[in-house]
């Protein structure tokens, strides 16, 4: 039977079992017979083990000479069964631009990118993007990456929207994790078991517990403020379930929460076994003071809420004429309230609220299947595997070493192609979060398992695949291709990867790259994340006035925006008009829209108004008045590059009859300055 006609048949047999529940022909809560994994389910490409591809052999001595390591040797391989060939290199100047954003998502000020360009050492690149790798600005860039797929926020959104305390400290965990190349594997189990692990010493042991957090970074919807009623429970259960499928093995598995997956070998039983081993996780806020402090706070804080409820419940009642002294008294009293605890917003195994996991028909927490036990997904064991002890010591430390276990199918080639995909443009799998048979096939999937191999070869090291990935002469072609006509025609999508994808600056990249253009940006790194200050009637619309407290320090203002607070539910303008993702689902690939807002925000919004204001004023100390310097120096700071002499010709007329402020905002819409060639 082929893989169509199986998911038809499928779909047929679902449609069929509704029909009869819905007539009362088969009982709703009767459990669904488990097939057996058929040979062709088995037979997937993702679910095969990994080979270990060799580089192609290519005897063209002319074609040979291109290749600067086993990279070039796929994609050369690939382009000439194509008929296709390799673009020319890039230019200095935009590589070593691509380069710095890409590593850092910050730009090369002028003078790194003339000390780049002046270096002709055979080397040159490979040193470059060593010294990057060890700049604390690339695990800021690349953790907003990771945290974009484990869809983070630091509040629950829905209605209550109620903020988790000491999240952030998650973010800087994976900041400063990805700074120090913690192996992924390691990184992996932290995140999924770090509550259970209890290794190392005391500052080994905080990480472990804070990266247990990420099972509390999903959205959750509270129930009249009772955070255990069963609807709740069972939806905290299939969110922290969903993001294991989606971010560590490239897998739907939640399409299986109501019924057997439609498309992939995972049945409705294998989506309740594997989130058995999460049954026994529940919240836990750990707190970071003693047990005297903490006295102290609960004493001072019952004081203030209570004083807070009164004048609440006189606000209530009062009317027009009082009520502003009254809402004077609100803000007063709300601000004396002591600020909270230090603490990890973490989980921890609860034995007293563990219950047993039921398959559920649809989906439906009230109609309650067969119990089941911990096992892993049945697709990738042999047939009749049992299930484990349902009592089983630290559970999610076991699932976490399955998934992390180099010779996993999956895992490796997930990770490989999600950094693969961020240099790019594009996955070798184009659909990061889906590596089943609805996603799409690899173009490469030699390749694929060769990058899979390196990163276990070389003990799960982001670094070494972003050397390996950038120092190859595939990531070094320009985007503009002399056979791009014909070559569009063979391969629209540049899947065969003929020339370098251009791209626009994600939304954090835009802020970020405008406050180092403006010399504004200030680098200090983590702690607790910032409030900007947003327009006073969307707060008021959304929130109470308490709830969204700008930062004090006008420092913060104009930090990286890796650091700004994760609000589900008020993302700022700025960074929403340019697809920062709604942090309600995993982001596996940032979109980029074009549409008249992000016009109207670059030239009308505050803070494109406020840089561009900076701009200038970095403009005029640097150069004085001399219109010719400050067209060149401009040009130079938001491209990368020298000016062109219609660039320079233009710049120094547009200076001559408007303003300097004027001139530093039309630099900020240049195409230049928001794409990466």
């Amino acid at each position: 039977m082929t893989t169509a006609l199986r998911r038809y048949c499928l779909m047929l047999a679902t449609a069929a079992a509704a029909a009869l529940c819905a007539t009362g022909q088969l009982a709703a809560d009767e459990p669904a017979t488990e097939p057996r994994y058929s040979d062709e389910e088995r037979s997937h490409w993702s679910f095969l083990p990994r080979t270990d591809p060799r580089p192609p052999r290519i005897s063209d001595p002319v074609a040979t000479s291109w290749i600067e390591n086993p990279i070039d040797a796929f994609v050369l391989s690939k382009l000439r069964e194509h008929n296709l060939q390799p673009t020319r290199p890039a230019k200095r100047t935009a590589l070593a631009r691509r380069i710095y954003f890409q590593l850092t998502g910050l730009p090369p000020t002028p003078r790194q990118v003339r000390d780049f360009v002046d270096d002709d050492a055979p080397d040159s690149v490979a040193r470059l993007v060593d010294r990057l790798l060890s700049s604390p600005r690339y695990g800021e860039h690349w953790g907003q990456h990771w945290l974009d797929v484990i869809r983070f926020a630091e509040t629950e959104g829905f209605e209550y929207d109620r903020y988790r305390p000491g999240a952030w400290r998650l973010r800087d965990y994976v900041v400063a994790s990805i700074n120090e190349d913690k192996p992924f594997d390691q990184f992996a189990t932290e995140l999924i078991a770090g509550d259970e692990l209890s290794s190392g010493d005391e500052t080994t042991r905080y990480n472990q517990r804070v990266a247990a957090g990420f099972h509390r970074v999903g959205p959750i919807r509270r129930n009249a403020g009772n955070p255990e009623v069963a609807f709740s429970r069972n939806e905290v259960l299939t969110e922290m379930t969903d993001i294991i499928g989606a971010a560590f093995l490239g897998l739907s598995v939640g399409c299986a929460r109501c019924h057997d997956h439609f498309f992939d070998p995972i049945r409705q039983r294998d989506y309740y076994q594997l989130q058995s081993f999460l049954s026994a996780t529940h919240e836990y806020n750990i707190p970071l003071v003693d047990d005297e402090e903490m006295k102290r706070w609960e004493a001072a804080n019952d004081t203030a809420q209570a004083k807070i409820a009164a004048i609440k419940k006189r606000l209530t009642d009062a009317d027009d004429s009082a009520k502003p002294a009254l809402e004077e008294q609100l803000k007063a009293a709300t601000a004396a309230a002591p600020e909270v605890l230090p603490m990890i917003s973490g989980v921890r195994n609860d034995p007293q609220r563990h219950t047993a996991i039921h398959v559920l028909v649809r989906g439906n927490e009230s109609k309650k299947a067969e119990p089941v036990g911990m096992r892993f997904l049945g697709v990738f064991l042999p047939e009749d595997s049992p299930e484990l002890v349902r009592d089983a010591q630290r559970p999610k430390t076991k699932l976490a070493k399955w998934i992390a276990d180099e010779t996993h199918p999956l895992t490796g080639r997930v990770i490989a192609n999600r950094i693969w995909h961020y240099h790019f443009g594009a996955g070798i799998v184009p659909s990061p979060n889906d590596f089943g048979a609805n996603g799409q096939p690899p173009s490469h999937p030699e390749l694929l398992d060769f990058l899979a191999n390196e990163l276990v070869r070389s003990g799960w090291s982001w670094k070494h695949l972003h050397r390996l990935i950038l120092t190859s002469n595939t990531y070094r072609q320009a985007s503009t291709s002399s056979q791009a006509t014909r070559a569009s025609e063979i391969d629209t999508d540049n899947r065969l990867l003929w020339r370098f994808r251009r791209r626009r600056l994600e939304a954090q990249e835009v802020r970020d790259t405008m406050l180092a253009v403006s010399g504004q940006l200030d680098e200090r790194m983590g702690g607790p994340s910032i409030m900007l200050p947003v327009d006073q009637e969307l707060i008021e619309r959304l929130y109470k006035p308490d709830q969204w407290r700008v930062a004090v320090d006008r420092g913060d203002h104009v930090r990286r925006s890796v650091y700004l607070i994760a609000k589900r539910n008020l993302r700022l303008p700025f960074m929403e008009v340019f697809d920062q993702p709604d942090l309600q689902s995993t982001c596996p690939r940032r979109e980029a829209s074009t549409h008249a807002p992000q016009v109207l925000e670059m030239l009308n919004g505050p803070m494109a108004g406020q840089m561009a204001k900076a701009f200038a004023q970095r403009l005029r100390s640097e150069c004085g008045g001399d219109h010719p310097r400050m067209a060149e120096r401009a040009i130079w700071l938001v491209a990368g590059r020298p000016p062109t002499q219609v660039e320079q010709r233009l710049a120094e007329q547009f200076l001559r009859e408007y303003s300097i402020n004027e001139f530093a905002l039309a630099m900020f819409n240049l195409n230049a300055f928001m794409y990466i060639d």
